[in-house]
């Protein structure tokens, strides 16, 4: 009878045996490394089909007859698209399966991008346009689940990598499509060319999702209550403010910082490297608050990257005809820092791939709205007032939003589930204790 009364306390520690397994089973068969190789090769694909429309702006306006508030569509079309689709990304991942979901969106990716270059109509310009920009959203709103399911643990340097890349792909294009095009003798060619990091990232894709695939799905936990979605949080707006106050400049810059360049003094060459350099040190800033640690808190680094952004743009304002490469390169060390810390907030309150997805989508879906705003504004404001100097003020009113908000942009607490674990390991130490044999 003693054995018997002494069998059901075995069952915690079975519980917290298969809890472990399930926990170690979650990330799939992606090591560290795989992991890396596939967010860069992805990433470095997901801005060229932006990117390459701000070195050949000119020529595309000239042949199409476009104004600047039209032309600011070439960059704000895919932007706004990169907000609308990460809605539904989350359920087309749920539906079909990611592996399928991003593998499609990267041929549309790469499709879109030829068939834009051989575009005969402003009409037909901007349907491209848009194919790129949706191959770009559904793409890039899933890669945050990719991090999660793969390497939890590992989320702030894995999304440092995956902006590094995405700031690697930019760098490239803005310094070689102006180049391209003129050894070409026109825009066409020198767009086109960027459909091959497409093709490149669905071969690295294909061969990843095979690895993914072979490894045993964990079992579905069931939702927990506590993992409320983040449109029903006062944080998770906040997030999604601050990310879309980061890519109005970044996109806004994007577009417009060659003809501003240009129309404070500097020559077409010259403007051309401002954005190479722009985009260069953008992508050396992405990295930075991974390696700068400051623990769970990220406020510290929010406030730091939002000044640097502030003291290149009050440089600007005040000097905009003697701008240098230091203001462009303080530009791009705050756009490019912040950028990696709003892609980084909505994992540090997700507690699973799904919930992660959730996050990423809602805070992709407003940022990216709001953010496509940003060339849009500045195309706006310089046909009105026939000067790049308004926008400056503007682009300043955002950093000082950023700055604003980074006290209330603290990681939320996740208390459910540390009382979970507390619970196992509660109930391990008892079982251990009735029957040590078993440990």
């Amino acid at each position: 009878m003693p054995a018997l009364m002494a069998t059901p306390p075995a069952l915690p520690l079975s519980h917290a045996r298969r809890a472990q397994s399930r926990s170690a089973a979650t990330p799939a068969g992606l090591s560290l490394p795989a992991a890396i190789v596939v967010l860069v090769l992805v990433a470095t694909s997901l801005r060229p089909g932006i990117v390459s429309m701000g070195p050949v702006l000119g020529q595309l306006r000239g042949e199409f007859h476009l104004s600047n508030a039209q032309a600011s569509l070439l960059t704000a079309i895919p932007t706004l698209l990169m907000g609308l689709l990460a809605i539904p990304t989350p359920w087309l991942s749920r539906r079909f399966g990611r592996r399928r979901v991003v593998l499609s969106a990267l041929v549309v990716l790469s499709l879109a991008t030829l068939l834009r270059a051989a575009a005969a109509s402003p009409g037909w310009l901007f349907v491209s346009t848009a194919g790129v920009g949706a191959g770009i959203a559904i793409a890039g709103a899933l890669m945050a689940g990719f991090v999660k399911a793969h390497h939890p643990g590992r989320a702030a340097l894995l999304m440092g990598v995956y902006a590094a890349s995405l700031g690697l792909g930019s760098t490239v294009t803005a310094a070689l499509t102006g180049p391209v095009a003129a050894l070409s003798g026109g825009w066409r060619a020198a767009t086109a060319i960027w459909a091959v990091p497409g093709l490149v990232a669905i071969a690295t894709w294909l061969h990843a999702s095979r690895s993914e695939d072979a490894q045993p799905r964990p079992e579905r936990a069931r939702p927990d209550p506590a993992n409320r979605h983040p449109a029903r949080l006062l944080r998770g707006w906040l997030v999604a403010l601050y990310f879309a106050a980061n890519n109005f400049l970044f996109f806004g810059l994007l577009a417009w910082l060659v003809p501003m360049s240009q129309s404070f003094g500097a020559s077409a060459a010259q403007a051309g490297w401002m954005l190479a350099g722009f985009t260069t040190v953008f992508m050396l800033a992405n990295p930075m608050p991974a390696l700068w640690r400051t623990g769970p808190d990220r406020r510290w680094q929010i406030a730091g990257f939002a000044g640097a952004f502030l003291l290149g743009i009050g440089w600007l304002i005040a000097a905009p005809h003697a701008q240098g490469w230091l203001p462009i390169a303080l530009l791009a060390l705050g756009i490019g820092g912040s950028f990696s810390l709003g892609m980084t907030l909505p994992l540090d309150n997700a507690a699973d791939a799904d919930h992660a997805n959730s996050w990423t989508s809602f805070v992709l879906a407003v940022g990216y709205g709001l953010g496509a705003l940003g060339p849009l504004t500045l195309g706006l404001v310089s046909d009105r007032t026939h000067s790049f100097v308004p926008a400056l003020w503007i682009l300043a009113a955002a950093g000082v939003l950023k700055l604003v908000l980074a006290p209330f942009l603290y990681r939320e607490q996740r208390r459910s589930s540390a009382q979970g674990a507390q619970h196992l390991r509660e109930a391990r130490s008892v079982a251990c204790r009735r029957h040590p044999d078993l440990c």
